[in-house]
């Protein structure tokens, strides 16, 4: 299997389409705070009222009536009485304590002479009189009264306070929810951080010379472009800039998405932007960043609520605040997008969006300045050769390669090694692209000899037909949905593609399916993705590039971005439909069919590549090219002096 990555030519020309997901609407939930507040507040009621009637049960037990101790006092079995407000202490012969209680409001002697006691027996028993007093007495009394009162407060402190927080956020529900980053940060972004972007930045200069010094400027009459534009692949550091302009300019840099303006409530969009726009005007001059602006600017008009719909409504509250009646003055609006086709023209006018900047992937010089930015921050091994992970990443977007790094340093940390060796960036280039290996995915017998023949025709093809790519390694071991894979990389970076680089590769493509034919005789599921890979290049020769004799030079499809998302339009008869795939089924047979010549008259180096995969798993550039050579096929590019 060949790596898309590595092989598609419409990677930058077109993003990936992306099948639309159905919305999920909200389902109305209690926040998870407010119902842990009412089980904590349930679980203390709980506590303290056990506690409290533990401790009631406990005095019960120790508490006799009234009548018992007049009684007692008569029989002369209470020695003394410590009366304390209502509540009597009662001190037997045998030195055991007792508790009871009087009528309160009553004096002790009159109670004890409503039960036949006189003075003259009672003078017998000591009684001491004490104040009541102390924490305990004031919290024993005080107890029933108090925990209802102070359990039903805070359950309404908690209602209330959540009724506040839902009435602050309706409140804020129409302010704009910006992130601000300091200019005064140490931690600041500026152009050295940024590589391989030069044309862009050196567009950029001018907006950084406007905020440090807007006077040059104006005194001559001269305006600023209020708004910016970057546009480019995913990864490829649009927000970044952005981040770099802000900190060489030394401005307040005011970051939000396209997609926060835009809620199911009309009208609160609109409010987002002007309160955005307000509160950039107090800290002027300053930048606003908007990521992902096609969220929210896409062409109006295609909507289901026409003029009514919320989004429109954001959109055009947007252009009046760029350059309405009202302009604004010192505030730059930057913003990025991965679809430009797809915004609304009014947006992209001189006065509002006027100054466009495209953002590529980077060619092999560039991708040599990121990984060293990258590795500033990481020990490196003396064997660590920046240049040739560079050479072997094409295609690589910036966060591709702060990825690989990154997955470096981890394979690294893994095996206790305290530097980054070439070792590790290597393995990391095929883990980014192709995902981790699967070595607990053991292959039978069979299956190992029917995928080493499949990769082994795909590298041969490859080594013999000129106009293919050099082999940089061919593998058997599982990695991702893969079972095996072959990496080629081209000698050099190019931009153009002729009819027979297309042609060879197909065959190449081709090759691993007419290898397990060939040998096998028959036809395994592992050729689908090359299949699907090879057809649709096919077909793009025909439609798009006008590469078939037969059909001529005429593109048959274009894009065209609709509310449901990127689709092709074919504008032509069923006749010509039919005159395509007849021209897409001749394409692949020819290349099928010069495939299968090449491993037929190569059959016994495609043998000795099959034994070695079989062997070691695993067959890297040097070792391939060597095989090559034992068996006469010239390696390409060593000729001149390209490795």
């Amino acid at each position: 299997m060949i790596p898309e990555k590595m092989y598609n030519p419409r990677m930058s020309q077109r993003a990936t389409k992306q099948p639309k997901q159905p919305r999920k609407e909200p389902q109305p939930k209690f926040p998870k705070s407010f119902i842990t507040q009412i089980l904590i507040t349930v679980i203390i009621f709980f506590v303290i009222s056990s506690a409290y009637t533990l401790f009631t049960d406990q005095k019960d037990a120790n508490e006799i009536p009234f009548s018992q101790v007049a009684q007692d006092i008569l029989t002369g079995s209470i020695t003394s009485i410590v009366v304390e407000g209502d509540t009597l202490t009662i001190i037997r012969a045998d030195g055991s304590e007792q508790t009871s209680r009087k009528e309160t409001g009553v004096g002790l002697s009159e109670s004890f002479a409503a039960y036949g006691v006189t003075p003259a027996e009672l003078a017998s028993t000591t009684i001491s009189v004490q104040s009541a007093s102390g924490f305990w007495f004031w919290v024993i009394n005080l107890a029933p009264i108090l925990i209802p009162l102070l359990l039903i407060g805070f359950f309404i402190y908690m209602i209330t306070r959540s009724a506040k927080g839902t009435g602050m956020q309706a409140f804020s529900f129409g302010q704009a929810r910006a992130k601000f980053f300091d200019p005064k940060d140490n931690k600041k972004v500026l152009f050295k951080d940024v590589a391989g972007v030069k044309e862009a930045k050196q567009e950029l200069l001018e907006i950084v010379d406007f905020l440090k010094n807007p006077k040059k400027f104006l005194a001559i009459g001269a305006q600023i472009p209020k708004g910016v534009l970057l546009m480019g692949s995913p990864g490829t550091g649009k927000t970044l800039l952005a981040r770099a302009v802000a900190g060489e300019a030394g401005v307040p840099f005011f970051s939000i998405s396209g997609s926060e303006f835009v809620e199911m409530f009309v009208g609160v969009g609109a409010s987002r932007v002007r309160d955005l726009f307000q509160t950039v005007k107090k800290a002027a001059p300053a930048i606003i960043f908007i990521d992902e602006i096609d969220a929210v600017g896409r062409v109006r008009g295609t909507g289901v609520g026409g003029g009514n719909d919320e989004r429109e409504q954001t959109l055009n509250q947007i252009l009046v605040e760029m350059d309405g009646f009202e302009p604004t003055e010192e505030v730059i609006v930057m913003a990025a997008t991965n679809r430009p086709d797809v915004l609304d023209p009014a947006l992209l006018r001189p006065g509002r969006f006027d100054r466009r900047v495209r953002l590529d992937l980077p060619d092999r010089a560039d991708r040599e300045a990121i990984l060293a930015i990258h590795a500033r921050t990481k020990p490196l091994a003396e064997d660590v050769v920046l240049k040739t992970v560079a050479e072997r990443t094409p295609g690589f977007s910036g966060a591709d390669l702060q990825s690989l790094m990154n997955e470096a340093a981890i394979l690294a940390a893994r095996e206790d090694r305290m530097k980054v060796a070439q070792f590790d960036l290597i393995r990391s280039i095929e883990k980014v692209m192709m995902g981790p290996e699967r070595r607990s995915h053991i292959l039978s017998d069979k299956e190992k000899k029917i995928t080493a023949y499949h990769e082994a025709g795909h590298a041969l093809v490859a080594s013999v037909l000129t106009e293919s790519d050099p082999i940089h390694k061919v593998s058997i071991i599982a990695r991702g949905h893969m079972g095996g894979y072959t990496l080629s990389l081209p000698l050099e970076e190019n931009r153009l593609f002729t009819r027979k680089a297309f042609l060879d590769r197909l065959a190449m493509t081709l090759g691993g399916y007419a290898a397990e034919e060939m040998v096998f005789g028959d036809i395994t599921t592992g050729p689908s993705n090359d299949l699907q890979v090879a057809s649709s290049l096919a077909r793009d020769m025909v439609t798009r590039y006008g590469m078939s004799l037969e059909v001529g030079p005429v593109a048959l499809v274009e894009d065209v971005q609709h509310q449901g998302g990127m689709s092709e339009v074919r504008d032509y008869s069923e006749k010509i439909a039919a005159k395509v795939d007849d021209e897409v089924g001749k394409l692949l047979s020819v290349a099928r069919e010069r495939a299968a010549k090449v491993l037929t008259d190569h059959k016994h180096v495609l043998d000795a590549i099959v034994n070695v995969l079989i062997e070691k798993e695993t067959i890297e550039q040097d070792d391939f090219e060597a095989i090559l050579r034992a068996h006469g096929i010239a390696v390409k590019g060593k000729e001149k002096g390209v490795s």
